[in-house]
């Protein structure tokens, strides 16, 4: 007989391109792990049943009180502290803190270049050499005729909203600039009519 596996129990609302980098077993239960940006924590839920060391970060409180309740009713055993109500450009963390840095969605609320070069340098200082840098962005590819600029990187998307938004040599130039390494090439989902999304997987060397 089959077992029918309920996934959104097991797994929670994961993104599925985080999911991948678990395939791939580039994030392990050892491993200490920033969400920045975390908002509601969907992405923390399977890697805090999975036992990795779970860190968050939001400028929103009840994000961030949203988080702690969910590491306290998983039992986790992890402090408080770890927990944080802070921007991406301001982390408190030690340098190298963290063997993975993720960042879903969040990098294009970006202000302007400056904002989010800010935001990409601080997770990059906490991120410790031979650790894993993940997001996901919103980006230009194959939409480039469908958004109008509005100056300071930002953009009116096909759906109406503004975002800042990157270029795959952005990523490049940036990730090269930082001293990192592709580990994946940059992966982007068209999402019709709407906006394009942009995964970013780097090794910091």
């Amino acid at each position: 007989m089959s077992t029918v596996i309920d996934l959104p129990s097991t797994f929670g609302q994961i993104d599925i391109y985080l999911f991948d980098q678990l395939l791939k077993g580039r994030i392990t239960a050892r491993d200490r792990v920033l969400d920045a940006g975390c908002g509601s924590g969907r992405n923390l839920f399977y890697l805090m049943t999975m036992g990795c060391v779970v860190s968050a970060v939001d400028t929103n409180p009840d994000a961030v009180a949203g988080v702690r309740e969910l590491a306290a009713e998983l039992h986790t055993g992890l402090p408080e502290e770890n927990f944080r109500v802070e921007p991406i450009e301001g982390l408190s963390f030690a340098d190298a803190a963290f063997d993975v840095v993720i960042s879903s969605a969040v990098l294009h609320f970006a202000k302007d270049d400056q904002h989010f070069t800010a935001m990409v340098e601080s997770m990059w200082r906490v991120l410790r050499p031979g650790g894993i840098f993940f997001a996901r962005l919103a980006s230009t590819v194959a939409i480039e005729r469908d958004v109008t600029p509005l100056g300071n990187g930002h953009f009116v998307l096909p759906d109406g909203s503004d975002r800042y938004l990157v270029t795959p040599e952005t990523i490049e130039q940036l990730t090269a600039r930082l001293g990192g390494q592709l580990l994946d090439p940059i992966k982007t989902t068209v999402v019709h009519g709407q906006r394009s999304m942009t995964t970013w997987v780097a090794r910091k060397d």
